[in-house]
């Protein structure tokens, strides 16, 4: 098994764990042993000093661990809304990896929605929907009476 693998399943099944009620339990009982045990240790310097080293530490090794958790399932989730966006007819190729836009351009794309947002406030029929692409042209056939009978784009590139 090499590294990276050995590393995702670590992680993966820490973060499992760690995230559980049982695991919250344990961290609870060791922070109630610690102020138990202050009077023994006059509460001392040394005292502070255990529990202070030992909960930096773990956070320390836990930020990474939990990080790596929510990267894989970020990467996975939109893995899947790119499927539904390439497979979905009418929906917009250009939000295929729209993670990896700049802000400026996640800007205007949402720019975009919000005016279709907008669009979508102004009409009756509840069943209707548009693309960014169509949303305009769609809503000013419907402005002009027609019942929105807009003329069919050209298809993107790469749709099924």
């Amino acid at each position: 098994m090499s590294l990276n693998r050995a590393f995702a399943s670590f992680a993966s099944r820490t973060a499992r764990i760690t995230g559980s009620a049982p695991a919250f339990a344990v961290c609870v009982l060791v922070i109630l042993a610690w102020a138990a045990s202050g009077p023994a240790f006059g509460f001392s310097e040394t005292w502070q000093l255990v529990i202070n080293t030992g909960t930096t530490i773990v956070t320390f090794l836990m930020v990474f661990l939990i990080q790596r958790s929510q990267n894989k399932e970020a990467l996975a989730v939109q893995l899947k809304l790119n499927e539904i966006v390439a497979a979905l007819q009418g929906a917009s190729n250009r939000l295929v990896n729209v993670q990896d836009l700049s802000e400026d351009e996640l800007r205007t794309l949402h720019e975009h929605y919000t005016e279709l947002a907008r669009l979508a406030k102004e009409e009756t029929d509840l069943g209707g929907s548009h693309s960014v692409d169509e949303a305009a042209e769609r809503h000013r056939a419907k402005a002009k009476g027609d019942g929105g009978a807009a003329r069919p784009r050209p298809r993107a590139h790469g749709k099924r």
